[in-house]
């Protein structure tokens, strides 16, 4: 899955992931040029959650590294770039806000957006509210489904004949990512996003943190609070990671936990 429609991005390396260091605006720039470029592209939404994973499941590894654009979505990233003196990530590109700033682009463009995943009835509703901002923006379709390989068939049926520009995937990590990767080359989507828990949030049945909060890089600890059963996942993504950032920047200084 590599893109040869455009210059070699610069990279961050954390933990052995790599991570494109780019803007809002460039990531704009990036997916329009995807689908000039009417070759199927992976864009994946990495997070420090997805870090501590990959280091466990290669699979998912292999998928994030061979991505055509993995984005910056956690504060954490930003700031172990940092401490890990790789390459600088500008700012965070969350996958929640990349897809308003896609329904937006489709709303001017033209661009035909397929959105894949939540729960039934959740993709329905995020349309709806982003159509009251975007009225033009463009749907291919849309459908629940589930990313197991019984219903693997149903969907690649579904959307073929629906020919979208940019198609949206919110089964979640790992299953997302691996979903798009595996029904890439069949689907010839321009653009395909993994994009975890965005329907939700656009739709408003989940509530994201407040942007001060976002800011302060606080959103882990509103998740705790708001869906305390979700304690695993916030421990990956922020004690986890944070131990493994100082490992790997002082070796064997530090001791195995």
């Amino acid at each position: 899955m590599t893109c040869d429609c455009l210059a070699p991005l610069n990279t961050a390396t954390i933990l052995n992931v790599k991570i494109h260091a780019v803007t809002h605006a460039q990531t704009l720039k990036l997916i329009e040029q995807f689908i000039a470029c009417r070759q199927p592209h992976q864009v994946v939404t990495v997070n420090p959650e997805f870090v501590v994973a990959a280091q466990t499941d290669q699979e998912f590894r292999y998928i994030v590294n061979q991505a055509d654009l993995a984005l910056p979505d956690g504060i954490g990233l930003l700031k172990a770039a940092r401490f890990l003196r790789t390459t600088p990530l500008p700012e965070r590109v969350p996958g929640s806000d990349l897809v308003i700033r896609l329904a937006e682009l489709s709303h001017q463009k033209g661009y035909r957006i397929y959105f894949l995943g939540a729960w039934a009835g959740v993709a329905e509703k995020a349309i709806a509210k982003l159509k009251e901002s975007y009225p033009n923006m463009q749907v291919a379709g849309y459908y629940a489904g589930s990313p197991t390989m019984s219903e693997n068939e149903v969907i690649i049926q579904r959307i073929l004949p629906t020919h979208p520009d940019i198609l949206l995937v919110a089964y979640g990590a790992p299953k997302q990512d691996k979903w798009i990767a595996r029904n890439l080359e069949r689907l010839q989507v321009s653009v395909c996003i993994g994009v975890g828990g965005s329907f939700d949030f656009i739709a408003g049945t989940a509530k994201r943190a407040p942007r001060w909060l976002q800011h302060m890089g606080l959103e882990w600890l509103h998740r705790l609070v708001m869906q305390p059963w979700r304690w695993r996942r916030i421990w990956n993504a922020v004690p986890r990671f944070s131990w493994l950032v100082l490992k790997e920047r002082f070796g064997q200084s530090i001791p195995n936990s």
